[in-house]
């Protein structure tokens, strides 16, 4: 499989999360139905945060989102607090632009080093695109859990 492929449905996963922050109400993407312990909104958050982890942060190289974010919504946490209208925006925006900006560094050849990581599913990360094929993987898993609460929140598919 061609890394293009890769970006490409990672693009294409970016614009069902977008839909989902565009169509669900902001009550809705916050709740936290009986059994489960985050809510919509942690989980589309928390996949941008992940994508800079696994292949900015394992690379060397800086994230290109927030400290505080980054802390906020990596693994691990759980959701504590409504986000401000600027870290919804600012999310939102990232889930597209991000992917932009992580093909374009690929293309240029940034990604020099990477180092070894065992993700949480038993998946050893060698190298930037395993880290990138895995990210994708990592995705869809979320989009699942999402499509759970909102099952369980019983909004209509």
């Amino acid at each position: 499989m061609s890394m293009k492929f890769q970006f490409y449905n990672c693009r294409e996963t970016r614009k069902i999360l977008v839909n989902f922050l565009e169509t669900i109400s902001r009550e809705d993407l916050l709740a936290i139905p009986e059994h489960f312990n985050n809510n919509i909104w942690w989980n589309i958050a928390h996949v941008a945060v992940t994508q800079q982890l696994l292949v900015y942060k394992l690379s060397g190289l800086a994230l290109n989102l927030p400290d505080d974010i980054i802390a906020k919504y990596a693994k691990g946490s759980l959701p504590s607090e409504e986000p401000s209208e600027e870290e919804f925006n600012s999310i939102k925006k990232a889930l597209v632009d991000l992917v932009v900006k992580t093909e374009e560094d690929y293309n240029k050849g940034i990604f020099k080093n990477y180092n070894p990581y065992t993700t949480s599913a038993n998946v050893t990360l060698e190298s930037v695109e395993d880290a990138i094929t895995f990210n994708n993987f990592h995705e869809g898993i979320h989009i699942g859990s999402i499509l759970a609460l909102r099952r369980a929140l019983g909004i209509a598919s």
